[in-house]
């Protein structure tokens, strides 16, 4: 065989698929124990789940040095991103497994079929955000929102079909538009692989070319849904609404994250021909998702609704640093996400626990629950001040890093408005802390459960990086930018 046809398993680096294999295996086993298992035990499944889950995110932490090399003829590549995506998702899972453990009353929470999807959602992220094909992206995104899908009709009510329903259609045609700018970058470079397409526009001097510009629009609108980007946010109340609050959380976190770190890389691709469409469609984009949706929030008579409003307006912030896109803004982005998920975590786990007190959703149902629940009322509080800004607490220090590199980088408009719209939102977060600590109790949620071990381990985890950050936040952004080097 001539030496330009030879092979072998070592050009593959089949050691990329292992954190994808670790999370499926974990699936594969769940759906084999909940059939075969004739007692069902919500406990049994959210160990297994856990189990794996932690086995994942140990060996992205201790064996991540020999990930970072390409494998399957470049499809597959393992960088600094997408490590700490990953890892960012598998945090998330984690803690949510651990609310998941309280006795609740929810039906899909007590089928092996609930955790199995979840961890099938946390395989398609990780083929998406590892891939450097387009095809392949698409592949792990697909896979990743069917399982979302059904998790969400799982809940099994009306408002969670409608919104299963819902974000299934806004899905398929998150798909169109994302196969179809796909096809026009083809038509274009002839290539599906970012590497090539980049090194095709580089080498033309980034050309203004029709194709290439409608291929961006189409991408930007893909991912727009993904993300929860004002034109593109107007599914996010309903699936908010429709799903329990621990899935909400998971839609609001680990999606984004994955869809921000695919965004990173291929619109980082076009930021580079500093283009006056492409930097003016983004910059009135991040705009747009930072400031309607606050304003939005603020109307809201539906905690549930707020919090939907306000996590499009925390995306909108998110994609102003890949606008900026410096090395230390894309650091800043998941720097950002890191000290965000945890404060929304404790949020939505809060709105969790609180179910089983016969608490609803709306602001009047908090009223006065510092008397009624004063553990929860406090801790639920304190994230409100971490998820409005204020100092010293996590998203503070996001927003002012921020901040300093809009400033840096001549963004002075966009620096003003992203501190016009962090006073704003403390408005409606801090509208609940008044209901909690100012109203007279309703009568709603007397009743006061006590907190198990896990709820007690995951609110604590919250509250301690919502809280403590401040003593670790240049140590984690050095930890970020050290991976993102490698990218």
């Amino acid at each position: 065989m001539p030496e330009s046809m030879s092979f072998s398993l070592t050009q593959l680096n089949i050691s990329l698929l292992i954190p994808m294999s670790i999370s499926l295996l974990g699936g594969i086993v769940l759906l084999g124990v909940g059939v075969f298992n004739k007692i069902k035990s919500r406990d049994l499944y959210i160990t297994i789940a856990l189990l794996f889950v932690i086995v994942n995110l140990g060996f992205l932490i201790l064996e991540a040095n020999p990930l970072f090399a390409p494998g399957f003829f470049g499809m597959l590549l393992v960088d600094g991103i997408s490590l700490l995506a990953q890892i960012i998702m598998l945090i998330t899972t984690l803690i949510l497994l651990l609310f998941f453990m309280r006795q609740n009353a929810f039906d899909e929470t007590q089928n092996a079929e609930f955790y199995a999807l979840l961890l099938f959602a946390l395989v398609g992220f990780s083929f998406m955000v590892s891939s450097q094909n387009l095809i392949l992206i698409l592949l792990g995104l697909e896979t990743a929102s069917l399982s979302i899908y059904a998790l969400i009709a799982l809940h099994n009510k009306q408002v969670a079909f409608e919104a299963s329903i819902k974000y299934f259609v806004m899905g398929a045609l998150a798909t169109a538009f994302y196969a179809f700018g796909a096809m026009l970058l083809y038509a274009t470079t002839g290539s599906v692989n970012l590497v090539s397409i980049a090194k095709f526009l580089l080498q033309h001097n980034y050309e203004p070319s029709i194709l290439v510009f409608a291929g961006f629009t189409f991408l930007i609108a893909a991912f727009g849904f993904k993300i929860s980007m004002v034109p593109f946010h107007t599914w996010v109340p309903d699936v908010y609404e429709g799903s329990n609050s621990l899935l909400a959380a998971f839609i609001a976190i680990v999606p984004k994250i994955a869809a921000f770190s695919v965004i990173i890389s291929v619109f980082s691709i076009f930021l580079k021909s500093h283009s006056p469409f492409v930097e003016y469609t983004l910059y009135t984009l991040v705009v747009l998702s930072i400031t309607l949706p606050n304003l939005i929030a603020l109307a809201q008579k539906d905690v549930k609704r707020m919090f939907a409003y306000s996590s499009i307006s925390h995306s909108g912030f998110v994609l102003a640093a890949i606008l900026i896109g410096t090395q230390e803004a894309f650091s800043i982005v998941f720097l950002y996400w890191i000290l965000f998920l945890f404060a929304n975590l404790g949020a939505f786990g809060i709105l969790w626990l609180s179910a089983d007190s016969k608490y609803n959703h709306s602001f009047k149902s908090f009223s006065g629950m510092i008397k009624t629940n004063s553990t929860l009322a406090i801790f639920l509080s304190l994230f409100m001040f971490a998820l409005a800004g204020i100092p010293p607490f996590s998203v503070f220090w996001g927003k002012m890093y921020l901040i300093l590199e809009a400033l840096s980088a001549d963004y002075i408009f966009l620096a003003l408005v992203m501190v016009a719209n962090s006073t704003i939102a403390g408005f409606y977060y801090l509208k609940l802390v008044v209901y909690i600590f100012a109203k007279d109790s309703n009568g709603i949620g007397d009743y006061q459960p006590p907190l198990e071990l896990s709820s007690k381990v995951a609110i604590g985890i919250c509250a301690i990086m919502s809280v403590g950050c401040m003593f670790m936040v240049q140590n984690l952004l050095d930890i970020i930018s050290y991976y993102l080097k490698i990218y």
